[in-house]
């Protein structure tokens, strides 16, 4: 939890990353389970339409959650998450984005523009830029890490936004790490092809044949070779597999796992 802390508002607990409350006019968390209207068990915060919970449900949760950030609902701006590599820039207000365009990440320089990503095992990241104004939000799971969603986030930001990678601030919350994160021989080969000079497996003691994989190290090693100062990326460094008291997981919990989110908003 190195450069986080932890927060409650009427009952809704998230955390922040200390570094982006330096920067004017940013609000930002990472949603916890707990502080919300959904069953079970009773006061659950899902902020994801899963099959199992109500949408009237969902959708109070998120107005709570947006509420103890300070961000009003309308301003929520989302995608329809497909594990891609592929980033959208938003130019103009929340009311004219459609929440079922396909994508993975999003980027912004607009006031009055939440961008958020769910996440129950992948890794929510959020990048704030000072001295541009650009903010973004990221969805990485081992699918979107592989095929480079931080990397292409980071390298449209320069591009559009004209951002410097070593003023950027990343913060990445929590999800499913080494301890967890067990894969097949197919997955661990293409981790080993796309990060040669870094090793990232290890043999799952029980279990022959198979690995554990550790994305959070991928993901740094992304932030570095786009030219992110290590001093610039905090990790909340806690596991979704490991702390299903707190966060929700899809590998531990299966199809009841609800979904957590992490938004990034600048106001002035």
């Amino acid at each position: 939890m190195n450069g986080f802390l932890l927060r409650e508002v009427d009952g809704v607990r998230y955390y922040v990353c200390a570094a982006f409350e330096r920067h004017d006019g940013v609000r930002h968390g990472f949603s916890t389970r707990q502080g919300g209207v959904s069953l079970p068990p009773e006061g659950a915060l899902n902020l994801g339409f899963v099959a199992w919970d109500a949408p009237a449900n969902v959708e109070e949760n998120r107005r709570r959650f947006l509420a103890a950030l300070g961000i009003r609902p309308e301003f929520l701006t989302t995608v329809a998450q497909t594990h891609s590599a592929e980033f959208h820039i938003i130019n103009a207000g929340s009311d004219q984005w459609n929440p079922r365009t396909p994508g993975d990440a999003l980027v912004t320089v607009e006031k009055d523009v939440a961008l958020a990503v769910k996440t129950a095992d992948c890794f929510p990241i959020l990048i704030s830029d000072a001295r541009t104004g650009a903010i973004a939000a990221v969805h990485a799971g081992w699918r979107g890490i592989l095929g480079g969603v931080l990397t292409n986030t980071l390298a449209g930001m320069r591009r559009e936004h004209a951002c410097s990678p070593s003023e950027l601030i990343v913060a990445v919350g929590p999800g499913i790490r080494g301890c967890c994160f067990e894969v097949g021989p197919e997955v661990e080969s293409a981790f080993r092809s796309a990060f040669p000079k870094v090793e990232l497996s290890t043999p799952h003691p029980q279990h022959p044949g198979k690995f554990m994989v550790d994305l959070p190290r991928a993901l740094q090693q992304q932030l570095a070779g786009a030219g992110v100062p290590a001093a610039n990326a905090f990790d909340l460094g806690l596991c979704t597999g490991c702390r299903t008291d707190e966060f929700f997981s899809y590998r531990t919990e299966g199809a009841r796992a609800g979904r957590l989110m992490a938004v990034i908003y600048r106001s002035d």
